[in-house]
């Protein structure tokens, strides 16, 4: 296993692990750490990407990195107040 697939696995893990507890109830998705191993899960995935492109999955990642900053953003922004 090349690096880059190794950095693709475990982004794929830190998204699968956050989506289950989640769903069990182990997680709230309005902590900044649900949106933040989301991000770098969806970031580790595109990196691995770069180097065996799919299109459909680059798009997927993507749209996952730029929600997941903004779920953080949300996440964070009454902190600063």
């Amino acid at each position: 296993m090349e690096l880059h697939d190794f950095l693709g696995a475990i982004g794929v893990g830190f998204i699968v692990i956050m989506y289950v507890m989640l769903q069990l109830g182990r997680t709230d998705p309005n902590r900044p750490i649900f949106s933040i191993l989301n991000a770098i899960g969806a970031a580790l995935i595109l990196i691995s990407l770069y180097f065996d492109f799919n299109l459909s999955a680059a798009l997927m990642e993507g749209v996952w990195f730029l929600v997941s900053l903004y779920g953080l953003w949300r996440a964070l922004r009454p902190l600063r107040g």
